[in-house]
């Protein structure tokens, strides 16, 4: 008895199901149509046509065989930057969490100075200096301004380069001329 009423109620769950089914086809058909209709020569889907049919990939599992304005992966692309949109609203309206205080100006441009003062200095010895200065901020924080820090080092790296090459090159000019001096049977 049990399992013919399990049977029976399986099969009007069927029913509803492809009811269900059919309703929201039918629906996506009709939302698309009232697109077409629109008086534009090229219809364009608008903000609340997209929103349809994120929903209904979201909770529709046959969204893609009813859909024959744009390609599915255009409404997933959709979906992705809604999503991206939602995050972003949500970051800009949230408070900043966590961390410490700000650093102020001066303690950047400070830690900028010493960055270009000193290009081999890591963190922490950025770090030890500006707690013996009196500074007490954190190495992760040193570190991270130290990345933005501006890029005088290449520059120094730049001159440091001119200057080897100037020196080879007197080195090379000073070999040659020792060469034709020898040969000429002088002595220095």
């Amino acid at each position: 008895m049990f399992d013919l009423f399990r049977l029976w109620f399986g099969a009007v769950l069927r029913i509803f199901r492809a009811r269900r089914s059919l309703l929201l086809e039918n629906l996506a058909l009709r939302q698309q149509l009232t697109v077409l209709k629109r008086l534009h020569p090229k219809p364009r889907l608008g903000l609340l046509d997209k929103l349809f049919w994120v929903v209904a990939r979201r909770f529709w599992s046959n969204w893609k065989d009813s859909l024959l304005l744009v390609i599915p992966e255009t409404v997933v692309r959709w979906h992705r930057a809604g999503f991206r949109l939602y995050w972003a609203m949500l970051c800009k309206v949230r408070k900043r969490v966590g961390g410490g205080r700000r650093i102020s100006k001066q303690i950047r441009q400070l830690i900028f100075q010493m960055v270009a003062e000193n290009p081999t200095w890591g963190a922490p010895r950025l770090h030890g200096e500006l707690l013996m200065l009196g500074f007490d901020i954190s190495e992760r924080t040193i570190s991270r301004w130290m990345r933005r820090a501006p890029s005088v080092v290449r520059q120094t790296d730049r001159r440091v380069l001119r200057v080897r090459r100037a020196r080879l090159t007197f080195s090379k000019i000073s070999e040659a001329r020792a060469v034709q001096i020898k040969g000429l049977g002088l002595s220095l």
